[in-house]
């Protein structure tokens, strides 16, 4: 039934419709302080479905051919941000299993030992031994009502906890973002973070070697909004060439930090991709491509649901959605 409704909603030729699902990491095991993420149970069955449902194309074979007009039916393609090291070593093995091919965006200041703020935030709330964090003095802007001290008394407090805290640093500037994420360590009482999530470059080298797809993702993970034209374009450009000397090849695909139009990237940022001569870039706007979706702002989603049926309805909900990008213009 959901086959022939993908069929319907996503046919081949001229009208296609693309769907890009995004993921970021896929634990070994399910992890309690956010039990809705992947773990390699959950994304073996994800695969699963996906391989019955479409015909599943690494990302640049399916834009191609969606701007030729041959894209076939019921095509999607999967997506991976950031650069976790269980990209490596939990999903890729999976993904082989089900010979379906993957793009993998990387934020290069973080390979061989670095670790990005959120995860920073996340780490330090599931490790402290304390039942409550304050955040007096740090200038955080929590949700209205929320205190000043935020509870560690249980999973979920924790997890609101972190939440909270990755909100209220997300658009700091990155040296702050550090910073902040040091003095709640402190806070916290911990000596130190765990310095093994995200990939080495031998592991990102090993991703391509597979056949998979490698991206840029920017150095640092920035708010590309808030950036002038130039540290935008060293964050975007820097990364690709770090990421071309590791697996010597061009790369050709760029993912925009957190993904969000307007808020995290703006027109600017996209011609500035686009000058720099990529083929495409993706957002993490909900809907789907067709022919006439800008390649620089191609949109992505995923269903949090457990069940193949409901993961299945939501995806097909998502072909029928206009995805809502930023208008483009040139840089003067």
């Amino acid at each position: 039934m959901l086959r022939s409704a993908f069929q319907l909603l996503s046919p081949e030729g001229k009208g296609a419709r693309l769907s890009t699902l995004i993921f970021h990491r896929v634990y070994a095991k399910p992890d309690p302080l956010f039990p809705g993420e992947p773990d390699a149970a959950r994304f073996d069955a994800i695969c699963g479905w996906l391989a019955s449902w479409f015909h599943v194309l690494p990302l640049d074979e399916a834009i191609e051919k969606l701007r030729e007009g041959r894209l076939p039916a019921r095509a999607a393609c999967i997506t991976f941000d950031d650069g976790y090291a269980d990209n490596h070593d939990v999903a890729l093995p999976i993904l082989r299993r089900h010979q379906l091919p993957a793009t993998f965006f990387i934020a290069t200041g973080f390979l061989d030992g670095g670790r990005m703020f959120n995860d920073g935030l996340v780490e330090l709330v599931r490790r402290s031994s304390l039942t409550a964090l304050s955040t007096d003095g740090l200038g955080l802007s929590l949700p209205a009502g929320t205190s000043a001290v935020l509870s560690l008394a249980d999973i979920a407090a924790k997890r609101a906890t972190a939440l909270a805290l990755i909100n209220a640093v997300k658009y700091r500037p990155a040296d702050e973002r550090l910073a902040l994420v040091d003095r709640l360590r402190q806070r916290a009482q911990l000596d130190a973070l765990p310095d093994d999530l995200m990939m080495r470059a031998d592991q990102v080298h090993a991703m391509y070697s597979a056949g998979m797809g490698i991206g840029a993702h920017t150095v640092t993970h920035p708010i590309l909004a808030g950036l002038d034209d130039a540290a935008a374009r060293a964050e975007i450009s820097a990364s690709r060439a770090t990421l071309a000397s590791i697996i010597g090849a061009p790369v050709t695909y760029f993912a925009y930090p957190n993904g969000r139009p307007h808020s995290d990237y703006s027109a600017r940022t996209v011609q500035i991709v686009r000058d720099l001569g990529f083929t495409g870039a993706v957002s993490t706007a909900w809907g789907r491509a067709e022919s006439g979706t800008d390649p620089f702002q191609l949109p992505r989603f995923t269903p949090w649901d457990f069940s193949s049926l409901r993961f299945g309805l939501r995806l097909l909900g998502n072909l029928r959605r206009h995805p809502v990008l930023v208008p483009t213009v040139a840089l003067r």
